[in-house]
């Protein structure tokens, strides 16, 4: 039998809600379920500039800021960008990073790693895509009375808040690509962001072109035997 914390002011639990249970097949068949769709979402490189309206991408970010977090102080902070002017001015500065990048910063084993995926230092996407989500990582952040607190597992819970994101993108039918152009400094002045937080990823987000293609490698995905351990 658990023992359970006695509540104080601070700590008050109230029961589970919204779970419901499944019999054991609907357990099955959704799991099933997600695996079948969440497995046909790849990253895209060529996207459409057709619009996509704003309150899809607000529902998306809403789902990203369930995920489960340090202290639940909810380390993060998403820039979403539809502004031509300053997509231009994130695509100026990250195809400046880019070119040092495989001008020698990587180094050949990580450039040798990235050729079956046909990447280089041009990044027309960041243009062309509807919305740019650069996602944040505060270290510190405002508390409910007002005071700058220490946040913790901030690059723990903003990769999980991604995940959560990028699903959620998936799920309402719109393209992704996980953007991280090294470094990434350039992002918090574009943004406007204080010192404290951090960019991780830059997520470009909208309908793919026409004529999308992605690497036949991409489509290498591990066996089950290979990525878990079951004991």
């Amino acid at each position: 039998m658990t023992t359970r914390p006695t509540p104080t002011t601070e700590f008050l639990p109230i029961p589970l809600p919204d779970y419901q249970e499944r019999p054991l097949d609907e357990m099955r068949l959704g799991a099933q379920a997600f695996y079948d769709e969440i497995r046909t979402r790849h990253t895209v490189r060529e996207f459409s500039d057709r619009p996509v309206p704003r309150d899809i991408i607000e529902t998306c970010i809403r789902a990203a800021g369930t995920a489960p977090n340090g202290a639940n102080h909810q380390p993060w902070h998403f820039s979403v960008i539809g502004d031509p002017a300053m997509k231009k001015k994130i695509r100026t500065a990250a195809e400046e990073e880019e070119r040092a990048f495989y001008a020698g910063r990587a180094g050949e084993e990580w450039i040798e790693a990235l050729r079956p995926l046909g990447t280089d230092d041009s990044k027309p996407f960041l243009e062309i895509a509807p919305w740019l989500i650069c996602i944040f990582g505060e270290r510190k952040s405002v508390s409910a009375d007002g005071k700058l607190r220490k946040n913790y597992y901030v690059p723990e819970s903003v990769s999980i808040a991604t995940s959560f994101l990028i699903a959620a993108l998936h799920r309402a039918r719109l393209a992704t690509l996980t953007h991280t152009p090294n470094p990434m400094s350039f992002l918090t002045e574009i943004c406007q962001r204080p010192d404290h937080n951090k960019p991780y990823i830059l997520l470009v987000t909208g309908y793919p072109a026409a004529d999308a293609t992605i690497p036949k490698h991409a489509t290498e995905k591990k066996d089950l035997s290979e990525i878990a351990t079951f004991f």
